[in-house]
């Protein structure tokens, strides 16, 4: 219920008149106001320190003008933007309900049905945050509110757009310890990946009580974040493998939100080609195994405004640096006790003010300014108890697409004919069996082709050091991502190898992920190789995979050794 206003508080802001406070902040109030329409509407003061300059202001205002691009559903949409004097508010749909985290704290965790429709709502209502080109980067309990329409995101609207300059920098991000990702607290770029964590643990909350990486101290929960793996054992088999995921601490290998609403709907996540004649050609042996690429298609809450069909641009794709970034490999090297240091100095309010409704924050919970980011195996190898997040449907090899020649890399002279490659013993099969991989031939294909330029000097078993033996590989066009196992250490290895040097660097990765939570990724351009990356994995099964230009494959559940 929203609360009588004090003899300080504006009676009118620009065309709103203010009838009420629904709650009070460290950067703000945010009151209870009508339009001229009649209708109620949230509005949140913001206060004069946060716009000390014109260009401050005149960001503020862009970035929440980007906001408005956000489809009209599952999210609480923005309306309006202006300045009061030098105080900037934002006017918002007003939603009545309590937030997610008193709900929870009033009425216990979520479970079954409702569970299920607070993850799609939500995940869904992220999707369209990003599609629209904005980071949350505030994610949490008290930023979902309970609606009498279904669950409602919030507080989007203030998030630094995507589209702006320095959009990715850090320094000025605000969010909630519990609830920032690893590479925020090491002070690494920001991007949708770390919403995805957040969602995480505000569905680890909703379904438990408490969140992922507990809630006392804020030192405590920013060590467990950066060095420890939640306990999700309480959670169900499907959710917990999704939320394992969203939860890696290498943002490289966390879903993208479309890939969780993709999940959540049942369906299979697949990397969709882009536009061009170039682009491989997508199987899709029937309606299920097409599967979708994020809500478009869907109904009710899931289904994009105005979309029919998969989406044009990969999920992965946004969230990969530029063609020339520097190469990415492995888990945050921050120290725990830098980014504690760093965070215990800076600590300062939330951007979102906490209304009667949304329940008091513990210790953790206060905001705080971090520094300046094929097929599965035989069936006796898959437990019977794991729904594999994500599970592929099984693919034929991709043909290979036109290489591209240079003026200086013209067809070789035709006396050169013999191939880089191993040729099988058998006739060459449309689906090659598991049985074709040679680990004696760690470069080769179970197809013969004709040489295509200078064979890539590196192999799988040379990538990945001494002990390590083939035991599985998948094509990805013309590269080829390995598997690995070191039955010694009891560490598996990834590696994704182009078949010739390219001409030019490709953007490929290579990802390795245990079922113990352990993961490892490399991410870059190259014109040979991604990887190596090691993750111990005995006992355990493991998710593996790569990517090579737009091809992209990966693994469920496999390999339980």
């Amino acid at each position: 219920m929203p609360q009588a206003l004090t003899d300080d508080d504006p009676r009118r802001l620009g065309a709103y008149e203010i009838f009420g406070r629904l709650g009070e902040g460290g950067q703000g109030v945010v009151y209870l106001g009508r339009s001229g329409t009649g209708e109620p509407v949230a509005i949140k003061l913001l206060h004069a320190r946060l716009s000390g300059d014109a260009d401050a202001r005149a960001r503020f205002l862009r970035e929440v003008s980007v906001a408005q691009r956000v489809a009209r559903f599952c999210t609480a949409s923005v309306l309006h933007a202006d300045l009061a004097g030098n105080q900037p508010f934002i006017v918002s749909e007003y939603v009545p309900g309590p937030s997610l985290r008193l709900l929870v704290e009033r009425e216990g965790p979520r479970r079954g049905a409702a569970l299920d429709r607070l993850a799609i709502s939500t995940a869904t209502a992220l999707a369209a945050i990003h599609r629209a080109g904005i980071l949350h980067r505030d994610f949490k309990p008290a930023n979902v509110l309970m609606g009498p329409e279904g669950p409602v995101v919030i507080d989007f609207g203030i998030a630094r757009a995507l589209d702006t300059p320095g959009a990715t920098a850090t320094g000025d991000t605000l969010g909630t310890p519990s609830y920032l990702a690893p590479e925020q607290l090491a002070g690494a770029a920001v991007t949708p990946a770390a919403d995805v964590f957040a969602w995480g643990v505000t569905m680890v909350f909703a379904a438990t009580g408490r969140p992922a990486f507990g809630s006392d101290s804020i030192p405590a929960v920013i060590n467990r974040v950066l060095n420890e793996q939640p306990d999700l054992s309480s959670l169900e088999g499907p959710l917990r493998d999704l939320l394992a995921a969203c939860l890696s601490k290498d943002p490289a290998v966390r879903p993208s939100a479309e890939d969780v609403v993709a999940h959540l709907m049942g369906g299979r996540t697949v990397i969709p080609a882009p536009a061009g004649p170039t682009a491989p050609a997508a199987p899709a042996t029937s309606a299920a195994s097409a599967g979708l690429t994020g809500p478009a298609g869907g109904t009710g809450p899931t289904a994009f405004a105005g979309s029919a069909g998969p989406l044009a641009v990969p999920p992965k794709a946004r969230r990969a640096a530029g063609g020339g970034a520097p190469r990415r490999r492995g888990l945050l090297t921050a120290g725990t006790a830098a980014a504690v240091t760093v965070l215990a100095g800076g600590l300062i309010f939330a951007l979102t003010t906490d209304v009667p409704w949304a329940g008091r924050p513990t210790a953790a919970e206060e905001s705080v300014a971090p520094p300046t980011a094929g097929t599965t195996d035989p069936v006796a190898e898959q437990p019977p108890d794991v729904d594999s997040w994500p599970v592929p449907d099984p693919v034929d090899p991709t043909p290979r697409r036109p290489r591209r020649q240079t003026p200086a890399q013209a067809t070789p002279p035709a006396q050169v004919t013999a191939t880089p490659h191993h040729t099988p013993s058998r006739k060459p099969t449309r689906r090659p069996a598991r049985d074709s991989v040679d680990p004696d031939a760690p470069g080769s294909t179970p197809t013969a082709e004709p040489s295509g330029g200078k064979p890539n000097p590196y192999t799988a078993a040379g990538s990945c050091g001494p002990g390590f033996q083939v035991i599985d590989s998948r094509p990805l066009g013309d590269a080829r991502v390995w598997l690995l196992y070191n039955a010694k250490a009891g560490t598996n290895c990834v590696v994704t190898l182009t078949r010739y040097v390219e001409p030019q660097p490709m953007k490929m990765t290579a990802l390795l992920r245990a079922k113990t939570g352990a993961s490892e990724s490399d991410s870059g351009t190259s014109q040979t190789t991604a990887g190596p990356v090691r993750v111990p994995a005995r006992k355990t099964c493991v998710i593996w995979g790569g990517s090579f230009g737009s091809i992209s494959w990966r693994s469920g559940w496999s390999h339980c050794r």
